[in-house]
């Protein structure tokens, strides 16, 4: 056993050193071998902040605690105005919003909030690995297992594919929409060898495995029955998976039942989810393994990227609708969702669930998270380095905070308009904390609605006065216009607003 060990290690030693023949003294220069930390610091150098302020924490019977005291959760009650120029001109018709106002939201939100999109980004060549029929539920599907390879020709030292799972109802007549949803990128239940080839996989395993080591050859010996792989050991052919917590079927067997596909696409493929990873994935690759500048994009943007490049891939199958794609993701994937709809004009729809600071909640809020808790060194790389700037104690440049931003998340579901936008939330009873502040999301979204109906499509249905309008009990649905707003009664993910959130659709794209 402990020489098919070493042989395997030998092996892969060898795989990586012909992946990596260049090393630090070849044609490349060798990737920076960044801590988060260490990194975090440059950055801080970069930007001339000595010190921040440090985040809160979620355990409320911790000293420095989050705020949850709603008489002192807007500090800088007054939100950038979305219908006024920088020029103090109002912005009165739809092409004054298309040709100024929104060129300047843009260009605040990528310079200061999520990260400029380089303009030496290299191609990607998709590839189908798998194709095969299988079932979800007992639903026939054609599953696709699916690689983006990103072309390192510029930069060989860093290799980046996107790892993607299609899934379409096999029964479909025409092309159908796709939901395409931030996660693991697995086949929902892979084809299974019959009997008969099992028979023969253990047959194989047996000798390879006795002739490589006496210990496991004795233990065969003692066994005679014994087989390495088994129906149970298998994946189940139905790949019926766990029910929400509301006993509605997974959300992937809603979509299929309502004609719809969805893809799995994985953003760690893409970009690390970590300070470290920034010299890697694709803002390494684009950066030839150094440090961010300031203003280069962070994870969130570069999750977004990528999702565009799987709707590149989408655009060419011709089972896809692929003028009514739409993203979704929870939480962190959440805000990666909602930025991808406001920079990616070709997605038609979001579902974006529970997504806090970054995301749907307003920057100028303190109640639960801060803008402190993304500018320490746990979830900086989301964001632009710019971003530190707010959350600075001493700096060059003094003082930061949140009330100094040009824009907020209210300007973010802006840029989403015309376009379908569900914004989804739980309780807090249920598990999607209070430190998400959902509250903070529904003024985001009420102030927001004033370009929906700029440009001639419905809101939420309330004024745009997020001053005054209170959030409505949860199991309310605000679903008549474009923008939409619903709060479940389940917890950390939008499970429970699935079948919600396909009603809506379905009406909106006919």
């Amino acid at each position: 056993m402990k020489k098919t060990l070493l042989v395997l290690l030998i092996l892969v030693a060898g795989k990586l050193l012909a992946q990596n023949p260049a090393g630090s003294s070849g044609k490349y220069p060798a990737p920076v071998q960044f801590t988060a930390q260490e990194d975090h610091q440059n950055m801080m150098d970069q930007l001339g902040i000595k010190s921040l302020r440090p985040g809160p924490s979620g355990n409320e019977t911790a000293p420095n605690h989050a705020n949850y005291d709603e008489s002192i959760a807007t500090p800088y009650p007054d939100l950038p105005d979305l219908l006024t120029l920088k020029n103090g001109k109002k912005v009165t018709t739809p092409e004054i919003w298309w040709k100024l106002r929104r060129p300047e939201i843009v260009d605040d939100m990528e310079r200061e909030i999520y990260g400029r999109l380089p303009k030496n980004i290299p191609p990607v060549k998709w590839t189908v690995d798998i194709s095969e029929r299988e079932r979800v539920g007992f639903m026939p599907v054609i599953a696709k297992k699916l690689t983006g390879h990103v072309d390192n020709s510029a930069y060989s030292l860093i290799d980046v594919n996107i790892s993607m799972v299609l899934v379409l109802p096999a029964n479909a007549t025409g092309p159908v929409p796709v939901l395409m949803m931030f996660g693991r990128a697995n086949l929902p239940a892979p084809a299974q060898p019959n009997q008969e080839e099992l028979e023969l996989i253990n047959q194989a395993l047996r000798k390879m495995l006795s002739e490589s080591d006496p210990e496991v050859k004795a233990i065969f010996d003692k066994y005679l029955a014994y087989t390495p792989v088994n129906r149970a050991t298998t994946a189940s052919p139905f790949g019926g998976g766990q029910a929400n917590a509301n006993a509605d079927p997974p959300s992937t067997q809603q979509l299929l039942a309502a004609g719809w596909g969805y893809a799995m696409i994985d953003p760690s493929s893409i970009q690390a989810d970590n300070g470290a990873g920034l010299t890697r994935g694709i803002i390494g690759l684009v950066n030839k393994g150094q440090p961010r500048k300031p203003d280069d994009w962070g994870s969130l943007r570069a999750w977004a990227w990528g999702a565009a490049r799987g709707l590149d891939y989408l655009e060419t199958d011709p089972a896809v609708d692929a003028k009514h794609v739409g993203i979704e993701g929870v939480s962190r994937y959440g805000k990666a969702a909602l930025v991808t709809l406001a920079f990616e004009d070709r997605f038609a729809l979001a579902l974006v669930g529970s997504s806090g600071k970054g995301g749907a909640t307003l920057h100028r809020r303190n109640f639960g998270e801060a803008v402190e808790s993304l500018t320490g060194t746990g979830e900086y790389h989301w964001m632009a380095g710019n971003y530190l700037k707010y959350g600075a104690a001493e700096s060059t440049s003094g003082v930061g905070n949140a009330g100094q931003m040009h824009v907020d998340s209210h300007s973010l579901i802006a840029m989403c308009a015309p376009r379908f936008t569900f914004i989804s939330y739980g309780i807090p009873e249920k598990g999607d904390a209070k430190w998400l502040d959902q509250k903070g999301s529904y003024m985001a979204t009420v102030a927001a609605g004033a370009v929906f109906k700029l440009l001639g499509v419905k809101d939420i249905g309330v004024s745009n006065d997020y001053k005054t309008e209170v959030m409505p009990p949860y199991n309310t649905s605000m679903l008549d216009g474009e923008l939409a707003w619903r709060q479940h009664d389940g917890g950390h993910t939008d499970g429970p607003n699935m079948k919600y959130f396909i009603e809506w659709a379905n009406k909106k794209i006919k």
